[in-house]
């Protein structure tokens, strides 16, 4: 039986935009630093890309910084002596409990110098703890635009203006979100934006910082070349750059009607979890992307069941892909205030451009299965038969 993807915030299947323009990348030969005129066809490759994703992003195509993912942008970012003008560099950095691990570890802040935002029971971050940290003065602030996890949506907008009020910068992380709903650089207010490519369908392995004219004192982090204007040294990865701009256009040309289709099939999907008792949905009442779950039932076991819906041929998981295959309890969970037990039982669910209803009528033939045998049995090792 052919299998059902709903691990899509994990990665995206390639499009098969990114596949050509790939492969006619692949037969080009230049250098796209080189200055004849099979490194000026490779540089254009790069250069369309780019501008393809500002323009995207409502960025000037000067703002783009090609990494090798989003846990590079991430690192690059976060860095202290970031600066405004005349302003004194920034030394400090404060960031929400429920990013992604990149940002949490802190780039290269050490850890005296970064503390953690709480955020509320519905995954939000606490905009007034945030301005509470912010009294202590200005501050480099990273907040994600939507959890991987939840699917939550950030106030961005809000907190820009308290980081900014405070004399400080914004970093948004902006990879799970960015082709799931409107992700304008300029409208958020943030001072870097961190996008990755295999999120929308594009290849694995490159991503982009995006970074406000105004801000200065960033350093590479990767230094002995020339290349992304001296903030990344390393000839540039002309097949998965020219991917990336290929699943960004192909997905800003499909995006209203792509997310509108997922939303109504994740309506479904939350049905009938919900018909479920002891069943929760986590951050339902919170804005949140369209394709995305983190459910649990009473009972259940996140890594046995990961593996029951493995068995019954449909890919999903208990949270972030970033832990080299480990079932961890969420850290996300955690910061919300959910019991160690449900956190350990949390199942993310996420939809894509071509996730089908037949999909979800086999996910919800499985989690009836599932959901049946729990409700039969209080006991933890249940799920083995399952």
């Amino acid at each position: 039986m052919e299998r059902v993807y709903l691990d899509w915030n994990a990665t995206a299947p390639l499009r098969p935009e990114a596949r050509e323009a790939m492969l006619r990348a692949l037969d080009q030969v230049g250098n796209p630093s080189s200055v004849h005129a099979e490194g000026r066809a490779a540089r254009a490759m790069v250069e369309q890309a780019r501008r393809i994703i500002a323009d995207a992003l409502g960025a000037g195509r000067e703002q783009v910084l090609f990494t090798s993912g989003g846990s590079e942008a991430n690192a690059l970012a976060l860095q202290p002596g970031l600066h405004v003008g005349n302003q004194p560099p920034l030394t400090r950095l404060l960031v929400s409990a429920i990013e992604h691990p990149s940002v949490l570890a802190g780039g290269r802040f050490t850890d005296d110098r970064v503390a953690r935002v709480r955020v509320t029971p519905d995954g939000v971050v606490d905009i007034d703890h945030l301005r509470m940290l912010l009294a202590e003065g200005p501050a480099l602030v990273s907040v994600m635009l939507a959890n991987n996890e939840t699917g939550a949506i950030q106030p961005v907008r809000e907190v820009a203006e308290a980081v900014h009020g405070a004399g400080g910068l914004l970093h948004v992380d902006a990879v799970q979100a960015f082709g799931k709903i409107d992700c304008d650089f300029k409208l958020l207010e943030a001072d870097l934006l961190t996008i990755s490519a295999h999120k929308i369908g594009g290849p694995k392995g490159v991503g982009a910082l995006v970074v406000a004219d105004r801000v200065a004192g960033l350093a590479a982090i990767i230094r002995g070349g020339g290349q992304e204007k001296g903030r990344r040294a390393g000839t540039e990865n002309v097949a998965g750059i020219a991917g990336f701009g290929a699943a960004v256009a192909a997905t800003m040309a499909t995006q209203g009607a792509d997310c509108a289709r997922m939303e109504t099939l994740r309506t479904r999907i939350e049905a009938g979890i919900g018909a479920m008792p002891n069943a929760t949905i986590f951050c339902a009442n919170a804005p949140r992307l369209p394709n995305t779950t983190l459910f649990t039932l009473s009972g259940m076991q996140a890594e046995t069941a990961v593996i029951g819906f493995d068995l019954e041929g449909i890919a999903l998981s208990s949270g972030p892909a970033c832990s080299s295959g480990k079932v961890q309890p969420s850290h996300v969970l955690e910061a919300m205030g959910v019991s160690a037990a449900a956190a350990r039982g949390g199942l993310r669910l996420s939809l894509g451009f071509s996730t089908t209803a037949g999909d979800v009528d086999r996910f919800l033939r499985a989690w009836r299965k599932l959901a049946d045998t729990l409700l039969k049995k209080d006991d933890e090792t249940v799920l083995e038969r399952f």
